[in-house]
Formats: C-alpha cells, sequence, structure tokens
C-alpha cells in the first residue's frame, strides 16, 4: 500500500511541478488533507511519508507541501480543504475516503486527487486515483477481445459497490450475455448459483438422458452409463 501511495505521489507531484515551472517561477503549493488523528491516523501518517519520500524524490524545492488533518470525517474534510484554499492552494491530494468527498463540490477552481476507487457520484473536481471499476471493466474488455469472447456474463454482488459497478457497466459498455446481482450471504449464494448456472434444468436433462439410455436397445448402454 505505502509503495503504490508513492508511486502515485510521485507520477502526480512531478506532473505538477514541471507544470508549475512552465506557467511561473514560482513555488507550487500542494494540500494534502488525511486522517492524523482517531481511526484511521495510521493510514494519514503514511500518506504523509510517503509524500515526503516523494518530494525528496523529485528535489525540487518549488514544491510546498501544506498538510492537514481532516479527521476522516466530511465537516473536517471541508473545514480543512477551505483554510487551504485561503493560503493559495489549488491542487489538493486527499481525502483517503470516498465519504469525505461529498462537501467539496464547492471549490470549482480546486483540484483534489483523492485516493478513493469510487467513481459514480463524485464531484467534478475530484479525480480518482484508486484503481476503479471502469479501469477494470475496461481491462475485462481487452480480455474478451483478445480471447474472442462473446458470451460473457456479469456477477455483481448486492453490496454497496453494486451501483459504482453498474455504472461501469454503463460507461465502457462492455458486451454482456447477460448479469447478475448475487447475494453475498452464503446461505444464499448456493441457491442463487443454481439459478444462474440452471443448475436444476441440467441435472434434469442429465437424468433423462440416463433414462433413455437405460431404456435404449443399445447395446454399449452399460459403459455409457
Amino acid at each position: 500500500m505505502k509503495t503504490l501511495i508513492k508511486l502515485l505521489l510521485v507520477t502526480t507531484l512531478l506532473s505538477l511541478a514541471l507544470f508549475g515551472k512552465s506557467i511561473a517561477n514560482e513555488k507550487v503549493k500542494i494540500g494534502l488533507i488525511v486522517p492524523l488523528s482517531g481511526e484511521y491516523k495510521e493510514i494519514g501518517i503514511s500518506v504523509v511519508q510517503a509524500m515526503r519520500m516523494a518530494i525528496n524524490k523529485i528535489g525540487d524545492d518549488k514544491i510546498v507541501i501544506k498538510v492537514k488533518d481532516n479527521f476522516a470525517n466530511p465537516i473536517n474534510t471541508l473545514e480543512a480543504a477551505e483554510q487551504l484554499y485561503s493560503e493559495g492552494v489549488k491542487i489538493i491530494v486527499g481525502p483517503v475516503f470516498n465519504k469525505n468527498l461529498a462537501l467539496l463540490s464547492e471549490f470549482k477552481d480546486v483540484t483534489f486527487v483523492s485516493f478513493t476507487n469510487k467513481i459514480n457520484g463524485n464531484p467534478n473536481n475530484v479525480i480518482s486515483a484508486g484503481v476503479n471499476a471502469i479501469s477494470q471493466i475496461n481491462t475485462i474488455k481487452k480480455f474478451q477481445k483478445k480471447e474472442n469472447l462473446e458470451r460473457s456474463i456479469f456477477l455483481i454482488p448486492k453490496t454497496e459497490f453494486q451501483s459504482e459497478i453498474d455504472y461501469a457497466i454503463k460507461k465502457t459498455k462492455i458486451n454482456l450475455k447477460d448479469k447478475f446481482i448475487y447475494d453475498t450471504d452464503p446461505t444464499k449464494l448456493t441457491a442463487q448459483i443454481e439459478k444462474i448456472t440452471r443448475y436444476p434444468q441440467r441435472k434434469q436433462n442429465l437424468i433423462d438422458e440416463i433414462n433413455r439410455v437405460e431404456n435404449s436397445e443399445d447395446v454399449n448402454k452399460e459403459k455409457k452409463n
């Protein structure tokens, strides 16, 4: 996780630093909104450490990082964004969690690079840096084309990610034979899989075939059974 964050930040900051150099010979202010208190503070500390390593790797003293603690909640995220905005920050890395993006749409001229892997319903000024459903389904599309697959079925778990996957399916226009919503409860899942795979029908077809062979005059029917 830490390596992934580091690579992301190196790429982001390097791009921003080069962009800053191209427009003016002045400091590039980058905000960082992460949880540094409470349940998720270890994640926030890891991000800050990764940011520092990224800055050292870039070696550009024009980049100024301003860190704010959002306590992993939307209200404090809004307050942190307001403070950074008042200090002239227009590029903010974070927040980490999708739920904290809800109140950020009012900052029209600020770009947030969030670590969320959700994209459906995010404000227009948020870039989702996580591995999201659209990128994953586009990878599946490439595999379909490579293997010449024409009859694909999509199984979607009945969870908070259901709408995200549905959104990605529509956006990518992936070619599907069908899609099914399944329950992650193991006591219900078996019955749902039987329905999806048409198990009762296939079982009955097998029984009918066995009966047909047994009642036939085929001399090899014992071997077939």
